[in-house]
């Protein structure tokens, strides 16, 4: 089965326009990661699912950490290529929406 074409690139332009945005991206070896906090657990759990059901929507899954309660880390990578590909990319920039 191939690969789809937005998890077999990466735009280095676009990675980098995430990484300086200021959003709390940031490049861990061959990933994409954030943490999230929250007030308490309800909303780092309702998060977390908002974050599920986006990853699902666009077939590309995640890494999903609950931490200390009321954290919520997101690691982002594609395994089928070993590293950040557009589609990390893009799911970053739906799980920023779905903070609110």
């Amino acid at each position: 089965m191939p690969i789809p074409e937005n998890e077999a690139r990466l735009d280095e332009c676009a990675l980098a326009s995430l990484l300086e945005s200021g959003a709390g991206w940031r490049r861990e070896g061959n990933a994409l990661a954030k943490t999230f906090t929250f007030k308490g657990f309800k909303g780092a759990m309702a998060f977390a699912n908002r974050v599920a059901e986006a990853a699902n929507a666009a077939n590309h899954h995640p890494d999903i950490h609950v931490e200390g309660y009321k954290n919520v880390r997101i690691v982002l990578t594609t395994h089928a290529t070993g590293g950040i590909s557009d589609a990390d990319i893009e799911l970053a920039k739906t799980i920023d929406a779905a903070v609110t």
